[in-house]
């Protein structure tokens, strides 16, 4: 290679590894950074506690006496500030008879479910052209992944409650459930702009609005 060929690599090299987007490390570069809960800074050592790293209350059941049939428990960077930086969470799942937890997506988690009692039928939806369902119906014992950000659900298709416990790969995945984001904006989609997406009439769209205050 021609000496000044040799020099216009090295500098683009140079550029590169100088580079304010790539110049940062996914993983943590420290044991711990345990949240304030004052912009997540991370507290001094010395006053760092086991109690920064733990949470109770996942062998409590969740009160599924609720329309959904379904209610989550769950366990992010507000409940463990020690997790602040560790890019994980998770949850606790509780299904009522037919219970429904409605289409939603982690918008900054893949996510796993393990079945620990009932049957839950889980799924996701693949993003366009083929908006393919893929699921299945899962067993005690049982485990499915859910890529990021993909539209899922789960429903209880025994004849008892089901629970199931959801392993995050962030500290903070946020949830945005589909329907509740189109018919419950604050404030709300215009009608027609509803009416288009579902392919219906204005005052079809309408009703549905109302539904969600």
């Amino acid at each position: 290679m021609a000496a000044a060929n040799r020099l216009v690599v090295f500098i683009a090299l140079i550029s590169l590894t100088s580079s304010p987007a790539l110049a940062t490390d996914g993983k943590p570069l420290q044991d711990y950074c345990v949240a304030d809960k004052n912009g997540f800074a991370c507290k001094p050592p010395q006053s760092v506690t086991p109690n920064d790293f733990t949470f109770s209350g996942l062998n409590k059941p969740g009160d599924t006496a609720n329309p959904a049939g379904f209610k989550v428990t769950l366990v992010t960077v507000d409940q463990i500030p020690g997790l602040n930086t560790q890019g994980l969470s998770m949850g606790r799942l509780d299904f009522g008879p037919g219970g429904v937890n409605a289409p939603h997506i982690h918008p900054r988690a893949s996510e796993m479910l393990i079945v620990m009692e009932g049957s839950l039928e889980v799924g996701f939806v693949t993003t366009l052209p083929e908006t393919k369902l893929i699921t299945k119906v899962l067993q005690a014992g049982e485990a499915f992944v859910f890529p990021q950000a993909l539209t899922h659900y789960q429903r209880n298709v025994g004849k008892g409650p089901a629970v199931a416990i959801s392993a995050l790969d962030s500290q903070n995945p946020g949830t945005q459930r589909v329907v509740a984001a189109v018919l419950g904006s604050n404030p709300k989609l215009p009608v027609e702009v509803v009416a288009k997406a579902l392919q219906a009439d204005n005052n079809v769209a309408a009703q549905l609005l109302s539904k969600f205050k």
